[in-house]
């Protein structure tokens, strides 16, 4: 059996990745997916977390947190193409006519 530690090593390693691709990468599509590691590493810690205590409360939560992460890349894809189609561009710092 592998002892819970070596999960959150993985999800830690897994989560700060994503934060290092949030805080680095200017390209939507590379924020997308840094989301998406982190929104993962999440996922890792909740499953671990459910197996370790032997109940489904943390299984249940990772469904909700992989149905938040498909909604949150359908909408995303779509404020990608939409700056896409207006600016030709997917780098987050070119469209600041889209700000307030």
């Amino acid at each position: 059996m592998v002892p819970p530690k070596w999960y959150l090593y993985l999800s830690a390693a897994v989560f700060c990745i994503g934060l290092f691709g949030v805080l680095t990468k200017r390209e939507a599509l590379y924020f997308l997916m840094s989301v998406e590691l982190m929104l993962n590493a999440a996922n890792i810690n909740f499953v671990a977390f459910s197996f370790f205590y032997g109940n489904v409360t943390g299984q249940t939560f990772a469904l909700f947190v992989i149905a938040l992460a498909a909604a949150e890349v359908a909408v995303g894809i779509g404020v990608i193409l939409v700056m896409y189609r207006n600016f030709a561009d997917t780098d987050v710092a070119v469209p600041t006519t889209m700000r307030w």
